[in-house]
Protein backbone atom coordinates (compact mmCIF):
# COMPACT_ATOMS: atom_id res chain seq x y z
CA UNK A 1 0.00 0.00 0.00
CA UNK A 2 1.41 3.37 -1.02
CA UNK A 3 2.47 5.84 1.67
CA UNK A 4 0.18 8.50 0.22
CA UNK A 5 -2.84 6.19 0.54
CA UNK A 6 -1.95 5.42 4.15
CA UNK A 7 -1.84 9.13 4.99
CA UNK A 8 -5.13 9.73 3.19
CA UNK A 9 -6.77 6.82 5.00
CA UNK A 10 -5.66 8.20 8.38
CA UNK A 11 -6.94 11.65 7.42
CA UNK A 12 -10.30 10.21 6.33
CA UNK A 13 -10.68 8.34 9.63
CA UNK A 14 -9.88 11.49 11.64
CA UNK A 15 -12.26 13.68 9.60
CA UNK A 16 -15.04 11.06 9.77
CA UNK A 17 -14.61 10.66 13.55
CA UNK A 18 -14.70 14.42 14.14
CA UNK A 19 -17.70 14.84 11.82
CA UNK A 20 -19.49 12.01 13.61
CA UNK A 21 -18.89 13.71 16.96
CA UNK A 22 -20.23 17.04 15.64
CA UNK A 23 -23.25 15.44 13.93
CA UNK A 24 -24.17 13.41 17.03
CA UNK A 25 -27.66 14.54 18.17
CA UNK A 26 -26.65 14.97 21.84
CA UNK A 27 -23.45 16.85 21.09
CA UNK A 28 -22.41 18.82 24.22
CA UNK A 29 -20.69 21.55 22.19
CA UNK A 30 -17.22 23.06 22.59
CA UNK A 31 -16.45 24.38 26.06
CA UNK A 32 -12.69 24.79 26.46
CA UNK A 33 -10.32 27.00 28.42
CA UNK A 34 -6.89 27.43 26.83
CA UNK A 35 -4.96 29.90 28.94
CA UNK A 36 -6.80 33.21 28.79
CA UNK A 37 -8.86 32.03 25.83
CA UNK A 38 -12.31 30.67 26.57
CA UNK A 39 -14.31 28.81 23.90
CA UNK A 40 -18.03 28.32 24.50
CA UNK A 41 -19.83 27.12 21.40
CA UNK A 42 -23.06 25.18 21.31
CA UNK A 43 -23.33 22.86 18.32
CA UNK A 44 -26.97 22.50 17.38
CA UNK A 45 -29.01 22.11 14.23
CA UNK A 46 -30.64 25.45 13.49
CA UNK A 47 -34.13 25.10 12.09
CA UNK A 48 -35.79 27.65 9.88
CA UNK A 49 -39.22 29.21 10.17
CA UNK A 50 -41.08 26.39 8.41
CA UNK A 51 -39.60 23.73 10.71
CA UNK A 52 -39.36 25.51 14.04
CA UNK A 53 -42.43 27.69 13.83
CA UNK A 54 -42.53 31.43 14.31
CA UNK A 55 -43.64 34.41 12.30
CA UNK A 56 -43.11 35.92 8.86
CA UNK A 57 -43.73 39.67 8.49
CA UNK A 58 -43.75 41.64 5.24
CA UNK A 59 -43.15 45.39 5.71
CA UNK A 60 -43.73 48.02 3.03
CA UNK A 61 -42.87 51.70 2.77
CA UNK A 62 -45.93 53.60 4.02
CA UNK A 63 -45.75 56.24 1.31
CA UNK A 64 -47.93 57.09 -1.70
CA UNK A 65 -47.35 54.81 -4.68
CA UNK A 66 -46.32 57.73 -6.88
CA UNK A 67 -43.63 58.79 -4.39
CA UNK A 68 -40.31 57.19 -5.25
CA UNK A 69 -38.40 55.44 -2.47
CA UNK A 70 -34.63 55.69 -2.80
CA UNK A 71 -32.52 52.56 -2.61
CA UNK A 72 -30.39 54.15 0.13
CA UNK A 73 -33.46 54.83 2.28
CA UNK A 74 -34.68 51.24 1.91
CA UNK A 75 -31.21 49.89 2.64
CA UNK A 76 -31.02 52.00 5.80
CA UNK A 77 -34.52 50.88 6.82
CA UNK A 78 -33.60 47.24 6.28
CA UNK A 79 -30.46 47.66 8.39
CA UNK A 80 -32.38 49.29 11.25
CA UNK A 81 -35.07 46.61 11.13
CA UNK A 82 -32.35 43.95 11.22
CA UNK A 83 -30.77 45.59 14.28
CA UNK A 84 -34.14 45.68 16.02
CA UNK A 85 -34.76 42.02 15.20
CA UNK A 86 -31.34 41.05 16.56
CA UNK A 87 -32.13 43.02 19.69
CA UNK A 88 -35.26 40.92 20.19
CA UNK A 89 -33.00 37.91 20.81
CA UNK A 90 -34.51 35.79 18.02
CA UNK A 91 -32.27 32.92 16.89
CA UNK A 92 -31.34 33.01 13.20
CA UNK A 93 -33.72 35.74 12.01
CA UNK A 94 -33.81 36.56 8.30
CA UNK A 95 -34.23 40.16 7.15
CA UNK A 96 -34.01 40.89 3.44
CA UNK A 97 -35.20 43.42 0.89
CA UNK A 98 -38.03 42.40 -1.43
CA UNK A 99 -38.19 44.57 -4.50
CA UNK A 100 -37.74 48.32 -4.08
CA UNK A 101 -40.34 49.06 -1.36
CA UNK A 102 -40.60 46.02 0.89
CA UNK A 103 -38.64 44.24 3.64
CA UNK A 104 -39.36 40.64 4.62
CA UNK A 105 -38.64 39.49 8.17
CA UNK A 106 -38.66 35.89 9.39
CA UNK A 107 -38.67 35.30 13.14
CA UNK A 108 -38.23 31.61 14.04
CA UNK A 109 -39.35 30.68 17.54
CA UNK A 110 -40.74 34.13 18.39
CA UNK A 111 -42.71 34.08 21.65
CA UNK A 112 -44.61 37.39 21.43
CA UNK A 113 -45.49 38.04 17.75
CA UNK A 114 -47.61 41.14 18.40
CA UNK A 115 -44.89 42.90 20.38
CA UNK A 116 -42.32 41.99 17.74
CA UNK A 117 -44.46 43.44 14.94
CA UNK A 118 -44.99 46.68 16.87
CA UNK A 119 -41.25 46.99 17.50
CA UNK A 120 -40.46 46.47 13.81
CA UNK A 121 -42.90 48.93 12.28
CA UNK A 122 -42.60 51.86 14.68
CA UNK A 123 -40.60 54.83 13.43
CA UNK A 124 -38.95 55.27 16.84
CA UNK A 125 -38.83 59.11 16.77
CA UNK A 126 -37.65 60.31 20.16
CA UNK A 127 -38.02 64.00 21.10
CA UNK A 128 -37.12 66.05 24.16
CA UNK A 129 -39.80 68.74 24.20
CA UNK A 130 -40.04 71.92 26.25
CA UNK A 131 -43.38 72.00 28.09
CA UNK A 132 -42.46 74.91 30.33
CA UNK A 133 -44.29 74.83 33.65
CA UNK A 134 -46.81 72.27 32.41
CA UNK A 135 -46.47 68.67 33.52
CA UNK A 136 -47.68 66.14 30.93
CA UNK A 137 -48.51 62.68 32.28
CA UNK A 138 -47.11 59.64 30.41
CA UNK A 139 -49.35 58.57 27.55
CA UNK A 140 -50.32 62.10 26.56
CA UNK A 141 -50.25 62.62 22.76
CA UNK A 142 -48.51 65.84 21.74
CA UNK A 143 -47.81 67.98 18.70
CA UNK A 144 -44.33 69.38 18.19
CA UNK A 145 -42.65 71.79 15.81
CA UNK A 146 -40.10 69.17 14.73
CA UNK A 147 -39.90 68.99 10.94
CA UNK A 148 -42.21 71.99 10.55
CA UNK A 149 -41.16 75.29 9.06
CA UNK A 150 -41.44 78.53 11.07
CA UNK A 151 -44.22 79.81 8.80
CA UNK A 152 -46.21 76.61 9.25
CA UNK A 153 -45.72 76.71 13.02
CA UNK A 154 -46.94 80.31 13.23
CA UNK A 155 -50.03 79.43 11.19
CA UNK A 156 -51.17 76.82 13.70
CA UNK A 157 -50.30 78.58 16.97
CA UNK A 158 -53.81 79.97 17.22
CA UNK A 159 -55.35 76.50 17.50
CA UNK A 160 -56.54 75.19 20.87
CA UNK A 161 -54.01 72.33 20.86
CA UNK A 162 -50.54 73.57 21.91
CA UNK A 163 -47.48 73.03 19.75
CA UNK A 164 -44.40 72.21 21.85
CA UNK A 165 -40.85 73.04 20.85
CA UNK A 166 -38.50 70.11 20.20
CA UNK A 167 -35.18 70.71 21.91
CA UNK A 168 -33.48 67.46 20.85
CA UNK A 169 -34.28 64.36 18.80
CA UNK A 170 -33.09 60.78 18.86
CA UNK A 171 -30.44 61.49 16.23
CA UNK A 172 -28.32 62.97 19.04
CA UNK A 173 -28.66 59.81 21.12
CA UNK A 174 -25.43 57.85 21.46
CA UNK A 175 -26.48 54.96 23.72
CA UNK A 176 -29.50 53.78 25.69
CA UNK A 177 -29.90 50.88 28.08
CA UNK A 178 -32.29 49.55 30.70
CA UNK A 179 -31.38 50.50 34.24
CA UNK A 180 -33.06 50.07 37.62
CA UNK A 181 -33.67 52.59 40.35
CA UNK A 182 -31.49 51.69 43.38
CA UNK A 183 -34.18 52.56 45.91
CA UNK A 184 -37.37 51.31 44.27
CA UNK A 185 -36.02 48.73 41.82
CA UNK A 186 -38.26 50.20 39.10
CA UNK A 187 -36.96 50.02 35.53
CA UNK A 188 -35.68 53.17 33.86
CA UNK A 189 -33.75 54.05 30.70
CA UNK A 190 -30.27 55.50 31.03
CA UNK A 191 -29.14 57.45 27.95
CA UNK A 192 -26.10 59.36 26.73
CA UNK A 193 -26.03 62.06 24.03
CA UNK A 194 -23.35 62.82 21.49
CA UNK A 195 -21.22 65.98 21.75
CA UNK A 196 -23.67 68.14 19.78
CA UNK A 197 -26.64 66.90 21.79
CA UNK A 198 -24.76 67.29 25.09
CA UNK A 199 -24.03 70.94 24.32
CA UNK A 200 -27.68 71.69 23.44
CA UNK A 201 -28.85 69.75 26.50
CA UNK A 202 -26.45 71.61 28.79
CA UNK A 203 -27.53 75.03 27.48
CA UNK A 204 -31.25 74.25 27.74
CA UNK A 205 -31.14 72.72 31.23
CA UNK A 206 -29.07 75.66 32.53
CA UNK A 207 -31.65 78.16 31.27
CA UNK A 208 -34.74 76.19 32.36
CA UNK A 209 -34.11 74.99 35.93
CA UNK A 210 -37.39 74.18 37.65
CA UNK A 211 -39.28 73.69 34.36
CA UNK A 212 -40.35 70.43 32.69
CA UNK A 213 -38.60 68.73 29.78
CA UNK A 214 -40.89 65.96 28.52
CA UNK A 215 -39.59 62.98 26.58
CA UNK A 216 -41.88 61.76 23.79
CA UNK A 217 -41.62 58.68 21.64
CA UNK A 218 -43.57 58.82 18.38
CA UNK A 219 -45.47 61.92 19.62
CA UNK A 220 -46.55 60.24 22.87
CA UNK A 221 -45.10 61.34 26.22
CA UNK A 222 -43.27 58.54 28.04
CA UNK A 223 -41.73 60.65 30.80
CA UNK A 224 -41.91 64.27 31.97
CA UNK A 225 -39.09 64.99 34.44
CA UNK A 226 -38.44 68.36 36.05
CA UNK A 227 -35.06 69.99 35.41
CA UNK A 228 -33.46 70.28 38.85
CA UNK A 229 -30.06 71.55 37.72
CA UNK A 230 -27.85 72.00 34.70
CA UNK A 231 -26.79 68.68 33.12
CA UNK A 232 -23.41 69.28 31.48
CA UNK A 233 -22.28 65.80 30.40
CA UNK A 234 -25.23 64.80 28.17
CA UNK A 235 -26.19 61.88 30.39
CA UNK A 236 -29.66 61.41 31.78
CA UNK A 237 -32.31 58.97 32.82
CA UNK A 238 -35.86 58.39 31.63
CA UNK A 239 -38.18 57.30 34.40
CA UNK A 240 -41.86 56.51 34.14
CA UNK A 241 -44.63 54.07 34.85
CA UNK A 242 -43.56 51.23 32.56
CA UNK A 243 -42.62 47.59 32.98
CA UNK A 244 -39.22 46.02 32.32
CA UNK A 245 -40.42 44.60 28.98
CA UNK A 246 -41.74 48.01 27.92
CA UNK A 247 -38.43 49.58 28.90
CA UNK A 248 -36.52 47.02 26.82
CA UNK A 249 -38.80 47.67 23.83
CA UNK A 250 -38.20 51.43 24.11
CA UNK A 251 -34.45 50.89 24.36
CA UNK A 252 -34.55 48.84 21.15
CA UNK A 253 -36.34 51.62 19.31
CA UNK A 254 -34.05 54.31 20.70
CA UNK A 255 -30.76 52.47 20.37
CA UNK A 256 -31.26 51.53 16.75
CA UNK A 257 -32.58 54.86 15.61
CA UNK A 258 -35.59 56.08 13.72
CA UNK A 259 -36.56 54.57 10.41
CA UNK A 260 -35.79 56.91 7.49
CA UNK A 261 -39.19 56.02 6.01
CA UNK A 262 -42.36 54.82 7.74
CA UNK A 263 -43.20 51.14 7.33
CA UNK A 264 -46.53 49.37 7.45
CA UNK A 265 -47.29 45.68 7.87
CA UNK A 266 -48.57 44.25 4.59
CA UNK A 267 -48.72 40.64 5.68
CA UNK A 268 -48.02 38.75 8.91
CA UNK A 269 -48.19 34.97 9.03
CA UNK A 270 -47.73 32.69 11.99
CA UNK A 271 -46.25 29.20 11.46
CA UNK A 272 -47.09 26.70 14.17
CA UNK A 273 -44.37 24.44 15.59
CA UNK A 274 -46.66 21.40 15.18
CA UNK A 275 -46.53 21.78 11.39
CA UNK A 276 -42.76 22.13 11.57
CA UNK A 277 -42.31 19.00 13.71
CA UNK A 278 -44.55 17.02 11.37
CA UNK A 279 -42.54 18.23 8.38
CA UNK A 280 -39.25 17.27 10.04
CA UNK A 281 -40.55 13.79 10.90
CA UNK A 282 -41.76 13.16 7.35
CA UNK A 283 -38.55 14.53 5.84
CA UNK A 284 -36.40 12.28 8.04
CA UNK A 285 -38.55 9.27 7.16
CA UNK A 286 -38.39 10.00 3.44
CA UNK A 287 -34.65 10.68 3.55
CA UNK A 288 -33.97 7.46 5.49
CA UNK A 289 -35.99 5.35 3.05
CA UNK A 290 -34.29 6.96 0.05
CA UNK A 291 -30.81 6.54 1.53
CA UNK A 292 -31.41 2.86 2.36
CA UNK A 293 -32.64 2.17 -1.18
CA UNK A 294 -29.58 3.88 -2.67
CA UNK A 295 -27.21 1.94 -0.38
CA UNK A 296 -28.87 -1.37 -1.28
CA UNK A 297 -28.73 -0.60 -5.00
CA UNK A 298 -25.02 0.21 -4.86
CA UNK A 299 -24.29 -2.91 -2.82
CA UNK A 300 -26.30 -5.29 -5.03
CA UNK A 301 -25.26 -3.89 -8.39
CA UNK A 302 -21.58 -3.07 -7.78
CA UNK A 303 -20.78 -5.57 -4.97
CA UNK A 304 -17.40 -4.72 -3.34
CA UNK A 305 -16.99 -1.27 -4.98
CA UNK A 306 -20.62 -0.61 -4.07
CA UNK A 307 -19.94 -1.54 -0.43
CA UNK A 308 -16.99 0.86 -0.33
CA UNK A 309 -19.12 3.55 -1.97
CA UNK A 310 -21.80 2.99 0.69
CA UNK A 311 -19.25 3.61 3.43
CA UNK A 312 -18.09 6.73 1.60
CA UNK A 313 -21.73 7.83 1.27
CA UNK A 314 -22.29 7.48 5.03
CA UNK A 315 -19.13 9.53 5.60
CA UNK A 316 -20.45 12.10 3.11
CA UNK A 317 -23.75 12.44 4.98
CA UNK A 318 -21.95 12.74 8.31
CA UNK A 319 -19.55 15.44 7.09
CA UNK A 320 -22.36 17.40 5.45
CA UNK A 321 -24.50 17.37 8.60
CA UNK A 322 -21.47 18.39 10.66
CA UNK A 323 -20.87 21.37 8.34
CA UNK A 324 -24.53 22.36 8.63
CA UNK A 325 -24.05 22.57 12.40
CA UNK A 326 -20.61 24.22 12.37
CA UNK A 327 -21.15 26.95 9.74
CA UNK A 328 -24.09 27.06 10.79
CA UNK A 329 -26.74 26.55 8.08
CA UNK A 330 -30.36 27.25 8.92
CA UNK A 331 -32.27 24.20 7.71
CA UNK A 332 -35.62 24.61 6.01
CA UNK A 333 -37.73 22.07 4.14
CA UNK A 334 -36.25 23.13 0.77
CA UNK A 335 -32.82 22.99 2.43
CA UNK A 336 -33.41 19.38 3.44
CA UNK A 337 -34.55 18.68 -0.13
CA UNK A 338 -31.27 20.18 -1.39
CA UNK A 339 -29.30 17.91 0.94
CA UNK A 340 -31.18 14.80 -0.22
CA UNK A 341 -30.65 15.79 -3.85
CA UNK A 342 -26.93 16.16 -3.20
CA UNK A 343 -26.93 12.53 -2.01
CA UNK A 344 -28.00 11.58 -5.52
CA UNK A 345 -25.17 13.72 -6.91
CA UNK A 346 -22.68 11.89 -4.70
CA UNK A 347 -23.97 8.50 -5.89
CA UNK A 348 -23.87 9.66 -9.50
CA UNK A 349 -20.14 10.41 -9.22
CA UNK A 350 -19.47 6.90 -7.88
CA UNK A 351 -21.51 5.33 -10.67
CA UNK A 352 -19.48 7.20 -13.31
CA UNK A 353 -16.24 5.98 -11.74
CA UNK A 354 -17.37 2.35 -11.38
CA UNK A 355 -18.71 2.14 -14.92
CA UNK A 356 -15.38 3.37 -16.26
CA UNK A 357 -13.62 0.78 -14.11
CA UNK A 358 -15.84 -2.00 -15.44
CA UNK A 359 -15.08 -0.98 -19.01
CA UNK A 360 -11.36 -1.22 -18.30
CA UNK A 361 -11.72 -4.61 -16.59
CA UNK A 362 -13.77 -6.00 -19.49
CA UNK A 363 -10.97 -5.00 -21.85
CA UNK A 364 -8.53 -7.07 -19.82
CA UNK A 365 -6.71 -4.32 -17.93
CA UNK A 366 -5.21 -5.05 -14.52
CA UNK A 367 -7.20 -4.08 -11.45
CA UNK A 368 -4.77 -1.35 -10.40
CA UNK A 369 -4.75 0.22 -13.87
CA UNK A 370 -8.54 -0.07 -14.11
CA UNK A 371 -8.93 1.83 -10.85
CA UNK A 372 -6.61 4.65 -11.92
CA UNK A 373 -8.01 4.87 -15.45
CA UNK A 374 -11.61 4.77 -14.18
CA UNK A 375 -11.04 7.73 -11.87
CA UNK A 376 -9.06 9.68 -14.47
CA UNK A 377 -11.66 9.28 -17.22
CA UNK A 378 -14.62 9.92 -14.95
CA UNK A 379 -13.11 13.02 -13.40
CA UNK A 380 -13.92 15.30 -16.36
CA UNK A 381 -17.58 14.28 -16.37
CA UNK A 382 -17.82 14.66 -12.58
CA UNK A 383 -16.26 18.13 -12.66
CA UNK A 384 -18.48 19.33 -15.52
CA UNK A 385 -21.69 18.11 -13.89
CA UNK A 386 -20.77 19.62 -10.53
CA UNK A 387 -19.81 22.94 -12.10
CA UNK A 388 -23.21 23.01 -13.81
CA UNK A 389 -24.89 22.36 -10.47
CA UNK A 390 -22.90 25.13 -8.78
CA UNK A 391 -23.92 27.59 -11.49
CA UNK A 392 -27.57 26.70 -10.96
CA UNK A 393 -27.12 27.05 -7.18
CA UNK A 394 -25.59 30.51 -7.68
CA UNK A 395 -28.50 31.59 -9.87
CA UNK A 396 -31.01 30.28 -7.31
CA UNK A 397 -29.19 32.02 -4.47
CA UNK A 398 -29.11 35.34 -6.33
CA UNK A 399 -32.80 34.96 -7.19
CA UNK A 400 -33.70 34.23 -3.58
CA UNK A 401 -31.55 37.11 -2.32
CA UNK A 402 -33.10 39.61 -4.74
CA UNK A 403 -36.75 38.66 -4.39
CA UNK A 404 -36.89 37.60 -0.76
CA UNK A 405 -37.34 33.89 -1.47
CA UNK A 406 -35.37 32.64 1.53
CA UNK A 407 -36.57 29.07 0.95
CA UNK A 408 -34.91 29.09 -2.48
CA UNK A 409 -31.69 30.36 -0.89
CA UNK A 410 -31.77 27.51 1.65
CA UNK A 411 -32.14 24.94 -1.13
CA UNK A 412 -29.25 26.48 -3.09
CA UNK A 413 -26.90 26.63 -0.09
CA UNK A 414 -27.43 23.04 1.07
CA UNK A 415 -27.21 21.66 -2.47
CA UNK A 416 -24.00 23.58 -3.25
CA UNK A 417 -22.40 22.53 0.03
CA UNK A 418 -23.44 18.92 -0.53
CA UNK A 419 -21.90 18.91 -4.01
CA UNK A 420 -18.57 20.14 -2.60
CA UNK A 421 -18.49 17.36 0.00
CA UNK A 422 -19.61 14.77 -2.58
CA UNK A 423 -16.57 15.55 -4.72
CA UNK A 424 -14.32 14.93 -1.74
CA UNK A 425 -15.96 11.63 -0.82
CA UNK A 426 -16.32 10.32 -4.39
CA UNK A 427 -12.85 11.23 -5.61
CA UNK A 428 -10.78 10.99 -2.42
CA UNK A 429 -12.59 8.69 0.01
CA UNK A 430 -13.85 6.08 -2.47
CA UNK A 431 -10.55 6.09 -4.33
CA UNK A 432 -8.56 5.55 -1.12
CA UNK A 433 -10.88 2.72 -0.09
CA UNK A 434 -10.41 1.00 -3.47
CA UNK A 435 -6.64 1.33 -3.20
CA UNK A 436 -6.81 -0.16 0.31
CA UNK A 437 -8.92 -3.06 -0.96
CA UNK A 438 -6.43 -3.65 -3.77
CA UNK A 439 -3.52 -3.55 -1.30
CA UNK A 440 -5.25 -6.22 0.79
CA UNK A 441 -6.60 -8.48 -1.98
CA UNK A 442 -4.11 -7.75 -4.75
CA UNK A 443 -4.70 -8.74 -8.38
CA UNK A 444 -6.45 -11.91 -7.19
CA UNK A 445 -9.58 -9.76 -6.90
CA UNK A 446 -9.39 -9.42 -10.68
CA UNK A 447 -10.21 -13.08 -11.03
CA UNK A 448 -13.34 -12.75 -8.91
CA UNK A 449 -15.32 -10.77 -11.42
CA UNK A 450 -18.60 -11.26 -9.56
CA UNK A 451 -17.11 -9.50 -6.53
CA UNK A 452 -16.28 -6.49 -8.66
CA UNK A 453 -19.68 -6.41 -10.30
CA UNK A 454 -18.29 -7.21 -13.76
Amino acid sequence: MRQQDVRLLILIVIVAAFAGWVAWPNNPGLHLSIGATRIDRDIDVRLGLDLRGGMQVLLEADLPEEQEVSADAMAAARGIVENRVNGLGVTEPIVQAVGSRRVQVELPGIEDPEAAVETLKQTGLMEWIDTGAQYLPPGTPVKTDFGTSIEATESITDTEEPIYHTVLTGKNLRTAQVDFEPNTGMPSIAFELDSEGAEIFSTHTAANVGRFLAIALDKVVISCPRINSRIPDGRGQITGDFTTDEARAMVLQLRYGALPIPLKVVDARAVGPTLGQDSVAKSIRAGTIGLVIVLLFMLIYYRLPGLLADVALVIYATITLALFKLIPVTLTLPGIAGFLLSVGVAVDANILIFERMREELREGRTLQRSIETGFRRAWTSILDSNLSTWIICLILWLFGNSFGASMVKGFAVTLALGVVVSMFTAVTVTRTFLHTAFAVGGEELRERSWLLGV
